[in-house]
């Protein structure tokens, strides 16, 4: 393990993301792709490297030349691809989708007979380097099936009772957190349970239900100190669907810091120390909504490492998204610095 531990590890899937060069064509009648790197985590370590930080993925793909190409990409894009292993007998994934703007995204995952990612074994994890990460990043979709599901609930385990988030000063929900003397942390670390409810990857491509997975979800956010998700993710894990109430609930199931997105109505954020902040949307006239949430991923880890104020934290993560949503790529729009500041000071992406 290296001494100085990466700002940020994160763990899980990756992919070719393969996404029509036309917008509003169906999938049948798209002529040209283009290829990127994709997979919520990866894109998420990329975000944050894009942002300075040092990243790194533990993940696998195929012995294949997409995963050539995929390690490459990871390597271009800043992020240690040292854990991004290759598999026998295994293709490395290929994600296609449709774009529709604003809002309608479909996405086709061609994963079988199994996908590398899911190949990811206990054994095999540098835990020291897990363990000494500033912030350690898992989803759900390492949850759906062994050996994944062992070897993500092992390495959260490592993290231990990881430095909670220190309490905030309570603020109103909706009230702005502007001069509060309190930051979302100082020099601790974060574990991060990234929902990412994905039914088709689950044991009942056809027909899986969220009680299939919420005992593991629950395992994980007993280890997490931040939990991230949507409305329905949050559902899954808890059942419960108003934002207030879903995140309360997953405060209750042990995390220090509850981040719901709900689309077009913005963001919440609750702290158990009693910070809750409400963060509309950045205006953005939308080209691919599938990256963004990995940008918010992204940005939200760097303004954790900062020790920013919530409010400024999540309007940071939002300004990131609305960059990626208003762009066709994901990996390759994560966007640098001056991008971010751009949007918040003039307000739309």
């Amino acid at each position: 393990m290296d001494e100085v531990p990466y700002d940020l590890i994160t763990m899980g899937r990756i992919g070719v993301d393969l996404y029509p060069l036309q917008t509003g064509v169906p999938l049948s009648e798209v002529g040209s792709f283009g290829k990127f790197l994709g997979g919520s985590p990866s894109n998420v370590a990329v975000a944050a490297s894009r942002l300075g930080r040092r990243t790194a993925v533990i993940t696998r793909t195929g012995r294949d030349p997409f995963g050539t190409y995929l390690r490459a990409e990871l390597g271009d894009f800043g992020v240690d691809a040292r854990w991004a292993t290759p598999v026998d007998g295994l293709p490395t994934p290929v994600t296609f989708c449709e774009l529709f703007p604003p809002d309608d995204f479909p996405l086709y995952f061609y994963r079988l007979p199994k996908t590398p990612d899911l190949e990811l074994r206990e054994a095999e994890l540098d835990l020291a380097a897990i363990r000494a990460a500033r912030i350690f990043w898992v989803t759900g979709t390492g949850l759906c099936a062994e050996p994944s599901r062992a070897a993500t609930l092992a390495a959260l385990g490592v993290r231990g009772d990881s430095s909670s988030t220190p309490p905030l000063p309570a603020a109103p929900l909706g009230g702005s957190a502007t001069g509060l003397p309190g930051a979302v942390a100082g020099p601790g670390r974060f574990t991060v349970f990234d929902l990412d409810w994905r039914p088709m990857f689950w044991k009942d491509a056809a027909g899986a239900e969220p009680d299939e997975a919420r005992p593991h979800y629950r395992a994980a956010l007993s280890h997490a100190t931040v939990a991230v998700g949507n409305i329905d993710e949050c559902e899954v894990a808890t059942g419960e669907r108003e934002p207030r109430a879903a995140a309360d609930a997953l405060l209750a199931a042990g995390v220090e810091l509850a981040v719901v997105k709900q689309g077009p109505k913005g963001v919440l954020a609750v702290h158990r120390g009693g910070t809750a902040v409400e963060v509309p949307p950045v205006p953005v006239d939308v080209v691919n909504g599938l990256g963004a949430g990995d940008a918010f991923g992204g940005a939200l880890c760097h303004g954790l490492l900062a020790g920013w104020e919530l409010e400024r934290v999540m309007r940071y993560a939002n300004a990131a998204g609305a960059i990626v949503a208003s762009r066709l790529a994901c990996s390759a729009a994560m966007p640098f610095p001056a991008e971010v500041e751009r949007v918040l000071e003039g307000g739309r992406a």
